[in-house]
């Protein structure tokens, strides 16, 4: 079985702040897109949170990349290009779980961090191809997924399943340690033995328990295989996810 750390929302490349947490709850702010949308932050009750994010730069009224799109209790995740391709080397497939993860931080701006808010288990992967018509659009979603909309590269995918949204800001789900940076993320024991990709190299780790994560990419996978200790920890971090 693999477990996928995947990037998403907000970040200083992508929006240019962090997503903020209000009130205990990680409000994670889709990327800015003008294309092949169906989806602003108006649209998705993120107007008000999204314009003091970004002292206006972006309002109700833009365009953003709603994916992972979550709806009632479902999740539908689209991925292309190089990610893509990495998916598909590392075999991801039915069964296996994306664990969402962005930069967060409070509304006042500080303690900017890495923390997980959100989870798939894959129960089906849909090849979308170059130019996806509305019949690849997945059932039970209020909008078109953008993923099913315009022209993207050959390798365009949908990853569809259970899923969900964190509703509080759990310490569990936190990444990076307390002392920072935002890069240097507390792992579980078993990580490093298990290997994440793009990790490979023995100076990132600092014994069995702290991790320096790569600057950029958006796919980290890992195979937990049927070991009890790691399936053990990866429910915990869905029950936190759900509860």
């Amino acid at each position: 079985m693999r477990v996928c750390f995947s990037r998403k929302g907000f970040d200083s490349t992508a929006g240019k702040v962090p997503s903020p947490i209000v009130d205990g709850v990680p409000i994670v702010l889709p990327i800015p897109f003008d294309d092949r949308s169906e989806s602003t932050y108006g649209l998705l009750g993120l107007g008000d949170i999204v314009t003091k994010a970004t002292k206006g730069q972006w309002s109700a009224e833009s365009w953003c990349h709603e994916d992972p799109m979550f709806h009632e209790g479902r999740c539908a995740f689209g991925q292309r290009g190089i990610a893509q391709s990495h998916l598909h080397h590392r075999g991801m497939r039915e069964g296996d779980v994306f664990l969402f993860f962005g930069l967060f931080a409070e509304e006042n701006g500080k303690d900017s961090h890495h923390r997980i808010f959100g989870y798939l288990k894959i129960e089906e992967v849909v090849p979308l191809g170059s130019h996806p018509g509305e019949e690849k659009q997945p059932d039970g979603f209020p909008r078109r997924h953008p993923h099913t909309l315009g022209k993207w590269e050959p390798n365009n995918t949908l990853y569809i399943g259970r899923g969900g949204k964190a509703k509080r800001a759990h310490d569990s789900l936190r990444l990076s340690t307390k002392a920072g940076p935002v890069s240097r993320w507390r792992v579980p024991t078993w990580l490093r033995e298990a290997e994440l990709s793009y990790h490979s190299n023995p100076t990132r780790w600092f014994g069995d328990t702290e991790l320096q994560t790569v600057g950029r990419g958006q796919e980290f996978v890992t195979d937990i295989g049927e070991l009890r200790e790691r399936h053990l920890w990866l429910d915990g971090v869905i029950d936190a996810i759900n509860c």
